[in-house]
This record gives C-alpha cells, structure tokens and sequence, in this order.
C-alpha cells in the first residue's frame, strides 16, 4: 500500500476514509518484538499524515490483539541497558504519537491484549470490545514497572484505587467487565464486533471532520499534558525494574510455566 510498504508486522487496508491496521504477527499472538515496537513508534506519525485517511480503526491478526512483549525480546532488554534505552524512547514515541494524531483512532479489540497491548488499546479513542477479549497489564508479574503508559492511562479510565489494584497485581478481566468498569466504551458479541466497528467508523467519518479532530485534540490537551509529565519516571521506573533479578526471574519463571519466586527487597 502506497505509504505504508516499509511495514512488515503491520497490515493496512482501506475503505474509503477509513484506514484499518491490523498488528499482524498472529502466529505468536501479535506479540512485539524489536521489529514491531520500532513500527509501531512510526505508524501514528505516518498516519497523521496521510491525506487520505481521516478515520483509523485498530485491530489484531488472528485471535489476539496483542498479547504483549515477545519473550525472546524482553529476555535481550533485560541482559542489555542500551537496547533497553532505545526501547524506552520507542515506548514515548508510541504514546506520544497516538495522542498527537488529530484523527480518531478506533480499536476493536478482538482478543486479547496485554502489557504494552493493553496500552496501545487503550490510549485510543473509542474502545469497541469482544465480550470473550482479555485485557491486562501484566508487567509486575514479570518484575517490571508498567512504565510504557500504563501507569498513565489506566487511573484515567478507571480511577486511581482499581488502576492500583490491576497495575501492582496483573490482573485480567475480560472485555465483559472492562465495559462495565468503563475501561472501554463497548463489550459485544464476537460475531458483532465488525458491524459495530464499522458502524462507528462510518459515523466518524460522515462527520465534519476538522470539528471532529479538533474535539479529540481538545479533549487530549490534559492527557498529552499528563503523559509528558509522566513518562519519563515511568520509564525510568521500569527501566530500573528491567536491570533487577526480580525481573530475570519473572521471565524466566514464564519460558518455564511456573509461578515466579521474587526475592527483591
């Protein structure tokens, strides 16, 4: 697709003014790996400049949405300080990129999406969610700081106490209950997720659109204010987590399917 050739893990179709993305490594559940991040540090600056796409819809390959960090990705972070440094800027480039992009971005959340999923899911604009979709952030299970946005985005959406508690716990909900806390818009049936995406995107679409682009920027001006605020102890905070033996333990207490012994004090 003209403009987007470049990308190898993420895939593009268009209908109209809308642009569909689809995070498209499906047989590993979408999970990211260095390629991936580094794609997906770009997609929301080259978006913003397609004069072709007024509308942005966001989904998984496969039954996943994103199912977070690719293990063997994670596992190279943890044993080297400066491709952790990279990753960091990456990470802030992800955020920043979908808050400063004026155009809607729609998810429809298909399956699941975890740690850095999970953000991505839910710095977009409007949230359309399978029932049966899981959504958690899963970073202090692997001895990490949820420092990609997580710890930015969740107290907004749900209030600090229950972001707490998701945050410090790594605990999953499906996308049933996420509606019903309000951490997406809407939970539906699996076999209605597409019409409802779609209905909402065309609704978008056939509005005005400067007014609606505008509405987003201007509803992002706090949240843009908060995340430059944050991110960079966020960061920071993961960054030192990520050169601890708790961490090391939690990946490898994942390759080998076993609950992690943490002993950091």
């Amino acid at each position: 697709m003209n403009g987007y050739d470049e990308y190898e893990t993420i895939a593009f179709e268009r209908s109209g003014h809308i642009l569909k993305i689809t995070i498209n490594r499906p047989d590993v559940l979408n999970a990211v790996n260095a390629r991936m991040h580094g794609e997906l540090s770009r997609i929301f600056y080259d978006v913003a400049a397609d004069d072709e796409a007024d509308i942005i819809t966001l989904t998984g390959a496969g039954r996943a949405f994103c199912a977070g960090g690719d293990l063997d990705w994670l596992q190279a972070a943890a044993d080297d300080p400066a491709l952790f440094a990279r990753i960091a800027l990456e990470a802030k480039q992800i955020v920043f990129g979908m808050l400063d992009c004026e155009k809607p971005i729609i998810c429809r959340l298909n399956g699941d999406a975890i740690g850095l999923g999970a953000t991505i899911a839910l710095f977009c604009d409007v949230i359309i969610a399978a029932e049966t979709a899981r959504i958690g952030d899963l970073h202090v299970n692997v001895g990490l700081v949820a420092g990609d946005g997580g710890a930015i985005i969740w107290p907004q959406l749900i209030g600090y106490p229950r972001a707490k508690e998701f945050l410090m716990t790594g605990k999953i909900i499906d996308g049933k209950q996420a509606a019903e806390l309000g951490l997406v818009n809407y939970a539906v049936a699996a076999e209605a997720l597409d019409e409802r995406t779609d209905e909402m995107a065309r609704r978008l679409e056939a509005g005005p659109t400067m007014a609606v682009r505008l509405t987003k920027a201007a509803v992002n001006v706090g949240l843009k204010q908060l995340a430059h605020g944050m991110m960079d102890a966020s960061i920071a905070y993961e960054s030192l987590t990520n050169s601890m033996p708790d961490h090391q333990e939690g990946l490898a207490a994942f390759r080998e399917r076993r609950k992690p012994k943490f002993s950091d004090r």
